[in-house]
Formats: C-alpha cells, structure tokens, sequence
C-alpha cells in the first residue's frame, strides 16, 4: 500500500508540473504564481518561460484556456466540454471558446483493444467474433469504436475503453479538486464560480461516462421508450459482452444527421427527418423525463429507411414531472408572448434568491425581458430565433444572479443543438410549433380530473399533519425557552475572508513595526558608534540597516502583488 502510494504521489506530482509548465506556456503565470503552484517548476525552467509570464495581447484569455485545455488533453477537454454549457458560470465567451474544443484523439493499437476485450469479457475475440476490423471507425479520448461481426452473423459495433484512461482522469480530478480549493484560498473572487462544485459535478458526469455498463442500461431504457415509435431507432445492446470498458450494440447503417449531401444521395426527406427527430427529443423531456443529454450531429444518425437512430448514450438528463411542466409553461409562454408568465415559472421553479425584493425583480426582469424580446414581436412562429431566445434568456439569469438548475441549463443546450440541426435540415423549420403539440399535452394532462384530485389528496394530508404537529412544535418550542435551552445557530456570510484579511494586515502591520525598529536601532548604533568599524561606519548599524532595507523591499512587493496598495 506504501508502495502504491508513492507510485500515485508521484504520478501526481508529475502532472501537476505538467499542467503548470502548460499554464504559463499559455500566459497563466500569474495565476500559477497566486495559486502558489510555481514551486512545482524547476528554477531554469522558469527562467526560459519567463515570457509566458506574460499574456499574449493578440488572443484572448478565452482562446488562451481553451488551447491550455486542449493541451493538457482528455480530462480537461472533457471539463470544457462540460463548461461550455454554462455559460451562467463561465461568461458567453469562454462557453463558445469551449465549445470549438473536439474530443478526437489518435487511435491505440487494435492488439491492445482485442486484448481489453477478452480480459473484460473473459473469452477469446475471435470466439466472440466471425469478423473485426482492427481499423477503428471512430477514436476519441475515452474510447474508439471497431466494427465486427458476430458468430451469429450480426454486425456490431464494439466501443473499447482507451487503456490507462480510468486512471489519468482519477489523477486529474484529485488535481483539480486541489487546485480547486486553492483558488478559493488565494482568489477570494472565484468563489461566484464555486470551482469545487464544477470539479465535483465534472468528476461525476465524466465517471459515468467511463462506465459503459450504466450507458448500456441507458440505450435499453431508450429502447423502451421507443420500442411504439416507428420513426426512431435505438441500437440493440448485447448485454452478455457489455462490462464497464466493453459495450457492443447493434451495427447503423446511415449518415450523419448534419450531412446533407449524404441524405439527399439516399433520397430522404429532409424536413421529415427534422420532425422525427426534433419531435423524439421533445418526447424525451416533455414526456418520458429521461432524455439524450449529448445531441451532437455525430450522435444522430439518418438511416435509408427514414429512422433517425441515437447513438452514445453515457450522458443524460433526467427531470421530473414538476419540471417537465414548468418547461412546457415556458414554451407557452413564448408562443403568447406572455413575459409575465415567464417571470412566474422562474420563481415557482425556486431560482430566485431569498434575498431578492420579488417585486423589485419581478419588474426589472420583465423590463429587461421585453426589451430584449421587442424584436420578436409581429414575427411569425418560423422567423423566431428559438437559440436567440433561450441565450437571452440565460444572459437575464446571469445578470440577476438567478440560481440557474443544472437541470434546465442542460435542456437549453440540448435545445440550441437540436434547433441547429432542425434548421440545418429545414431552413423553414419551426421549431416551436413542434414543441407545441407535446407542450399542449403537458398542460391538458395538468388539468386532468384525477390529477388534480391526487394534487388535492397530497395537500389536504399535508395540511393534516401541519394541524397535527404544529400545536406540539410551539409547545417544545415555548417549554425551551422557559428552561433558557433554545438555541440560535447563525452562519456570518464571508467572515473567513474577513478573517484573512485582518490576518494579512496585522502581520504586514507588525512586519513594518520590526523594519522600523532595525531602523530606529541602525541610527541609534551609527550615532554612538557601537561596535566595529568599516570605513569609520558601525558595522551592527549597517548589518541592521541592510536587513531593514531587504525586509522593506519584500513588504513593498507582496502589497503591490496583492493589488491592494
């Protein structure tokens, strides 16, 4: 355990010169510096980046991360992948810099994915197999994908985990956390973004990702789901070959959904794939709650028989019936234009602070939302720009300090992507007269007899057992107040910061008191001529003076460092 210990240590402490080395090689020295990291670069190595130091003034700070992030390879292409859809936390700029990032990687030899294969499976390839094609389709970060061909005769697509990559990203992520936790320390600003929280929500998305057995399970809810729908096509899951590096699904014949030229070559109907596919995603979240969280182009594929069949299913969405209405009662709101309604469901779904004056916001938020809707008005459905619209959406939030849900800032994305395709299809899609129907639903379904009655069952037995409880809550609460037992915990609101401050400043306060006293004493021993002489000076009182000089320069420089003179 020692020894793996030390392995893991130093496996760590390697990538953590990495990641710095690459930091300032992209002109993030002064962030390495506050983050106190640079002592993980050796002293000649600092010298001859010392003009990464420097941001280069012809990119942005956007461009510089993300060709940082690009560098430094597949965890932390994967966290800006995920960061790209919160643009909430990250600013507009850096989620679109984010968003160019693509996760293709060069492939790892096809002996190594035969032999993850039979170690995961615990049979030998070519008994699994009649056919397997060493040429891998596609490769990325985590995994690459073969094409074979089973004893049975059914064509399959094999997705093998990239070997070593469970533990790079586990490194990465206890680096991250790390790092995480010093930007709270040193760039009290960061926590707006709660870095912690973002490396916890990646280590989560990205671990579930890595476990093939769970998307297994996800393709074959998918299926479920769909198994009435002739219009859309989940692949089969072989569950006897799947483990958690393993998954083999049946083989899609197709083209990409963005490939328009391929399509047209298979004589499809391009607006009709749009309704097959926009409409299976509206289904997703509106009505099954369970939705394809990673809608890129590659992951929808156009079959020569109409279908539009989903691929990779590691990442989803999952939301609930509460939710799933509040969606639809925005979607409503759009179609009448209703802004008020809008403001409504933002503070139903509970993303306005506590601290807020609801009035206050509530008329700030509407005059902002007009203002920003006024172009809308007399367009018809089709002229609307649904991305447009949801991005203002997102920048209203972020300018009122709403608490965006992961939940919905993952619908939105989903959204923007798959009103790209639709139009990229169909430039006259409508995209919201295709929400409608299903939003339509939602709102009928609300207003059904039986629900209503289960909603007023459910409340009735609630207020039940407020009446019941409430009598005996007051009566403990008055009897500890007499017996002087009551306690009152309160949380002071960024008092750890205040605290360092005055931390920093009593010291820097008593570290000028000490250069002052070596001063003070310097003259005093010059004056009286105590102790030895160079060239007729008191050495004690140039030695003290010296010190003095040396300890003043450094308090000069760690103020102007801090920025705060």
């Amino acid at each position: 355990m020692n020894i793996l210990r030390i392995r893991q240590s130093y496996r760590g402490a390697r990538r953590l010169r990495h990641i710095v080395a690459v930091l300032i090689k992209h002109g993030f020295g002064r962030v390495v510096e506050q983050l106190t990291l640079q002592r993980y670069i050796p002293f000649k190595k600092r010298v001859q980046t010392f003009g990464h130091w420097t941001p280069d003034r012809h990119l942005t700070d956007a461009e510089r991360i993300r060709m940082a992030f690009e560098e430094l390879g597949p965890s932390f292409i994967k966290l800006a992948q995920i960061l790209s859809s919160r643009p909430d936390l990250i600013t507009e700029s850096f989620a679109n810099e984010f968003k160019k990032l693509q996760d293709e990687v060069p492939p790892f030899p096809a002996a190594e994915a035969r032999r993850i294969i039979e170690d995961e499976v615990k049979m030998p390839v070519d008994d699994i197999f009649a056919e397997f094609d060493n040429v891998p389709l596609a490769a990325a970060s985590i995994a690459q994908v073969h094409r074979g061909v089973l004893q049975d005769g059914s064509e399959v697509v094999v997705k093998v985990q990239r070997p070593g990559i469970r533990e790079t990203i586990e490194t990465d992520i206890h680096l991250l956390r790390t790092i995480a936790k010093l930007m709270l320390r040193y760039i009290p600003e960061a926590v707006f973004f709660n870095p912690v929280g973002i490396v916890n929500e990646f280590a989560r998305t990205v671990r579930k990702e890595m476990d093939f057995v769970e998307e297994g399970r996800n393709a074959c809810r998918f299926r479920r789901n769909f198994a009435d729908n002739l219009g859309i096509f989940i692949p089969r899951i072989y569950a006897e070959f799947m483990t958690e590096k393993v998954l083999v699904m049946e083989f899609i014949d197709g083209v990409r959904i963005d490939d328009i030229d391929g399509i047209e070559r298979m004589g499809l109907d391009r607006r009709a794939l749009a309704d097959i596919g926009v409409g299976a995603y509206f289904k997703q979240i509106l009505e099954d709650g369970f939705f394809h969280a990673d809608p890129h182009p590659g992951n929808i594929i156009a079959m020569p028989s109409g279908m539009v069949a989903f691929l990779d299913f590691g990442m989803v969405g999952r939301i609930n019936e509460r939710f799933r209405e509040s969606i639809a009662n925005l979607l409503m709101a759009l179609l009448d234009k209703n802004f008020d309604a809008v403001v409504d469901e933002y503070i139903e779904l509970g993303i306005v602070p506590e601290e807020l004056d609801l009035e206050r916001f509530r008329r700030e938020f509407t005059s902002d939302l007009e203002e920003f809707m006024e172009p809308l008005y007399g367009l018809t459905l089709n002229e609307i720009d649904f991305a447009a619209y949801l991005n203002t959406l997102t920048e209203l939030a972020m300018r009122h300090h709403l608490r965006m849900p992961d939940d919905l800032l993952l619908v939105n994305k989903t959204m923007l992507v798959l009103e790209n395709i639709g139009r990229s299809l169909d430039p006259n899609f409508d995209f919201i007269a295709a929400a409608k129907p299903f939003a339509t639903k939602i709102m009928k379904r609300r207003m059904d007899p039986s629900r209503l009655y289960r909603t007023t069952s459910k409340h009735a037995k609630e207020l039940g057992e407020f009446a019941l409880f409430f009598p005996k809550q007051v009566r403990t609460l008055i009897q500890r107040t007499l017996r002087d037992q009551l306690t009152i915990r309160m949380h002071h609101i960024g008092i750890d910061h205040l605290i360092k401050d005055f931390d920093r400043s009593s010291n820097r306060i008593a570290f000028s008191l000490i250069v002052s006293a070596l001063l003070l004493s310097s003259a005093i021993m010059h004056s009286t001529n105590v102790g030895p002489k160079i060239y007729g000076l008191s050495a004690l009182a140039m030695i003290s003076f010296l010190v003095a000089f040396l300890m003043g320069i450094w308090l000069l420089i760690s103020i102007i460092k801090s920025g705060r003179l």
